[in-house]
């Protein structure tokens, strides 16, 4: 199961805060390439490397993209990766407002999982949460958890 969170901060200060909501939409091609490729060392298996945000819903299962993402291909961000405990993966990733990931004013709803910054590349699995109004002048911090029970 996946779990995310959304903050939005504004000079310092935690301005919105989803807290840890989930558990997430593992879509198929997702359980596909980075988890059954991966653990039989098959080729096409990928990895997390990047995180979008979105003002879309939760993902559908047959879902390649994240509804609504409104990163272009520059702008995902790039996660850092950390073993929680023995059965949680954990990506993080801020989305500086200096990066100018928003170009106007956004109602953040959804994030998704992906390998690379293309936007052909193929959503891992995706979140919704309620949505948060988001201003350029903000900056965006994201964890994201997979957790294996």
């Amino acid at each position: 199961h996946g779990f995310s969170r959304v903050q939005i901060e504004k000079d310092g200060e935690i301005v919105g805060d989803s807290g840890f909501v989930g558990p997430n939409q593992i879509t198929n091609l997702g359980f596909l390439n980075y988890l059954v490729k991966l653990l039989g060392g098959s080729s096409g298996s990928v990895q997390v490397g990047y995180v979008a945000l979105g003002t879309g819903a939760a993902p559908a299962s047959n879902a390649t993209t994240l509804p609504g993402e409104i990163m272009s291909s520059t702008q995902r961000g790039a996660v850092t990766f950390a073993n929680v405990n023995s059965n949680t993966a954990q990506f993080t990733a801020t989305f500086a407002s200096s990066d100018s990931f928003l170009t106007a004013a956004a109602n953040l709803s959804n994030i998704g999982l992906f390998n690379t910054t293309n936007t052909d590349d193929t959503l891992f699995a995706g979140n919704t949460y309620a949505s948060s109004s988001c201003d350029t002048n903000q900056n965006v911090n994201v964890t994201y958890q997979i957790r294996f029970s």
